[in-house]
């Protein structure tokens, strides 16, 4: 290749079902100046033969293998090899619609965009077949200075279109220059997009949708509880406080979105505790559930939050009474759907 336009980077991990997908739907891109970096983590299934073979026929595609270390350190591998102009970070089990990269490059390229963001899609399956499709989008718009960026970045967290790398097209020189890797810890997405987004200039953003995240039934049948789920929740929420007030941008439309984002995560949290999974006893639970919406975080956030459905609504009147064996109540409930039943609380989380 005379030039490299886009870097894909790709970490692989116990995915020998699905990453053969993932590579052919960049294959399939209508874009074709790419180089591509699979990073086999130590995979213990055939992921990284797989990745392997599809290596042996397209030489723009280069496969990594390294001993595990978590999708953050093959990340940050690919990224120091990485020699696009624009970086575009896949999820090996999720896939991508072929006009993807052009589109977005073309928006990057026309805009002199340091990060380009689309919308994408997120397929949640019931079985094999059928699914129920979840669409996430804002509308067009080009940010040509910090300070236009910064009064409305409030509107992309609040799609969830800023918290993942994967609708996400970066400016190469932009992330060398500011010497931003993806930090080595649990959901390390968040983080890393938060990094890019503090000092960013030039933001442009479209409607279109072209990626999707796969969820599987078994996903929401098996979840794990985490036992450290509401402190990670918490320093999230604390890295978001941070960023607003590093930005000096507040306005009562800012503060009504982030009393409720943090109040929909706290009902999440809520339903980890009671989710069959969790190992405590019933009164260690109350005790927890009861320590999260006391907090003062939790009352702050239910007085200012305006939730978007009547279902919101009904889910934080627990809340708002301050009462932990409703709250409990309700959390068992909401675990009982979301294992029983996920085209329900797919269609329910969708419409929150």
């Amino acid at each position: 290749m005379s030039e490299v336009k886009i870097s894909i980077i790709m970490p692989v991990y116990g995915v020998e079902d699905y990453v053969g997908r993932a590579i052919e739907s960049m294959q399939a891109q209508t874009l074709t100046e790419w180089e591509f970096f699979c990073v086999d983590d130590g995979s213990p299934d055939r992921s990284g033969k797989i990745c392997d073979s599809y290596a042996e026929k397209d030489s723009r595609i280069t496969v990594i293998h390294k001993e595990n270390g978590g999708a953050p350190s093959a990340r940050n591998i690919a990224i120091d090899r990485a020699r696009g102009k624009y970086m575009y970070f896949l999820d090996s089990d999720d896939w991508a619609e072929p006009d993807m990269l052009e589109d977005m490059y073309n928006l990057a390229e026309r805009d002199g965009a340091q990060l380009t963001v689309a919308g994408y899609y997120i397929d949640t399956y019931y079985n094999d077949t059928e699914k129920y499709v979840q669409e996430q989008s804002c509308p067009d718009a080009v940010y040509k200075n910090s300070g236009e960026f910064r009064k409305n970045a409030h509107r992309l967290f609040d799609k969830n279109l800023l918290y993942t790398p994967w609708n996400k097209l970066y400016l190469s020189s932009y992330i060398i220059e500011k010497k931003l890797y993806f930090p080595e810890t649990f959901w390390d997405d968040f983080p890393f997009n938060l990094s890019v987004v503090r000092d960013i200039e030039r933001v442009t953003v479209t409607s279109e949708k072209y990626y999707h995240f796969i969820r599987k039934r078994a996903e929401s049948e098996t979840a794990k509880y985490r036992a450290d789920m509401y402190e990670k929740r918490e320093e999230e929420h604390g890295w978001l406080l941070e960023l607003y007030d590093y930005w000096h941008t507040d306005s009562p439309e800012i503060r009504e979105f982030l009393a409720r984002r943090y109040i929909e995560r706290l009902i999440g949290c809520i339903e980890n505790v009671t989710n069959r999974n969790c190992t405590l006893k019933r009164a260690e639970k109350k005790t927890e559930i009861r320590k999260m919406i006391s907090s003062c975080r939790a009352r702050e956030a239910v007085r200012t939050a305006k939730p978007n459905s009547g279902y919101m609504k009904l889910m934080l009147l627990p809340v708002r009474w301050n009462s932990a064996a409703l709250t409990m109540l309700e959390g068992s409930v909401i675990s009982a759907v979301k294992s029983r039943n996920t085209k329900i609380f797919a269609r329910l989380k969708a419409g929150r």
